[in-house]
């Protein structure tokens, strides 16, 4: 059980970050804001996926402007991503946004953040100190990027903004410190973890293609996870922002934080599998997500239902036994398993239907 760290609450419209809340997951869209239909046809698919908080960047007044419309036509919270002009921090939260991100390495003048703050302080929403290395290491004229250097800076320029802020006596305050290696990511974040009790949104930034991008940020995101440090996350994927969704649900999956879905375990086969265990796996998965809410229990109860799949009589009984639900393969046919006790043999063209009734 991962015991993680309190930090102080903030709520970004309806979804609170920090404190008890659950870790939450968001993501950010792809197209030019000023662009309302698209921008909100790309948020609606996401918020079919999940998506709990989506960003938007904020590269001109038109970008500002659209806030309003397309804040009307989304369910989820809308953050606003502004760089280098503060003008576009005060249009958006003029327009209805729910959070700014700002980045210390592209807004340095105090007068100018002073008056974000202010801006924010009336509209009661919160700030983001979005610290990037790729923006911050530059302003440092950093040339040696060895993760202990570059995180201790990342830190430096994140702690310097909270000082201000606090001056001015504005606390509804996210961190992110992010850098495109996972190591300076790891360490920056343990660093500003240990320095105050702000929550923490957690990614590691520019991390790739789907693939590489996933386990980059799988290991930087679930090892501070692991430490019980963040409170929210974005998987950043150079991929349809779905994807983010997607790997962000399951790391939280995987570390027990929350819980999407009936958790398939199932064995990598070898030379002792008599079936085609991926076909049946992969079928199983998607007839799970087909049938979800036929599959529904009381409440959520399908969330937290475990399904072993395995292929042989090596670990396949052991584990089927130790699920909620379960099945060892053998030459030509299944052992079913229910809460540890053989329920019946089941042919291997029957397999999905049987455990999907036993769900039921």
């Amino acid at each position: 059980m991962v015991k993680r760290k309190k930090t102080r609450q903030v709520r970004i419209g309806k979804v609170r970050v920090g404190g008890d809340a659950p870790v939450s997951f968001q993501s950010m869209t792809k197209v030019k804001a000023s662009n309302v239909a698209a921008t909100v046809a790309e948020i609606r698919r996401l918020e079919r996926a999940g998506c709990e908080i989506i960003r938007i960047a904020v590269k001109d007044l038109d970008d500002a402007r659209a806030v309003k419309a397309i804040r009307k036509r989304i369910r989820i919270p809308l953050v606003c991503d502004i760089h280098f002009d503060y003008r576009l921090a005060l249009a958006s939260i003029a327009n209805g946004a729910d959070k700014i991100r700002i980045n210390p390495g592209n807004m340095r003048d105090e007068d100018e953040v002073v008056q974000v703050l202010r801006a924010a302080k009336r509209a009661k929403i919160p700030i983001r100190i979005g610290v990037n290395s790729g923006s911050v290491l530059t302003q440092y004229a950093i040339r040696n990027t060895q993760y202990e250097g570059a995180s201790t800076r990342l830190v430096d320029a994140a702690m310097k903004y909270v000082k201000l802020f606090e001056k001015h006596g504005f606390r509804d305050i996210i961190i992110s410190l992010k850098a495109s290696d996972c190591l300076s990511t790891i360490d920056a974040y343990r660093k500003v973890s240990r320095l105050c009790d702000y929550p923490l949104h957690l990614g590691v930034t520019a991390a790739g293609p789907h693939d590489s991008g996933i386990v980059k940020s799988a290991i930087g995101i679930g090892t501070l996870l692991a430490d019980g440090i963040g409170d929210t996350i974005r998987v950043s994927l150079t991929a349809d922002p779905v994807e983010e969704v997607i790997a962000a649900k399951r790391i939280l999956s995987a570390l027990k934080l929350r819980r999407f879905g009936p958790d398939i375990i199932s064995c990598p086969t070898c030379g002792r599998c008599q079936v085609d265990l991926a076909a049946i796996v992969k079928k199983l998965e998607r007839s799970i997500a087909s049938q979800g809410n036929g599959l529904r229990v009381t409440g959520n109860a399908i969330k937290s239902v475990t399904i072993a799949v395995m292929g042989c009589e090596v670990n396949g009984p052991g584990e089927a036994k130790e699920a909620d639900i379960g099945i060892a393969f053998g030459n030509n046919c299944g052992m079913l398993f229910k809460k540890g006790k053989i329920v019946r043999r089941v042919k291997i063209e029957d397999a999905v239907s049987a455990i999907l009734k036993e769900i039921r």
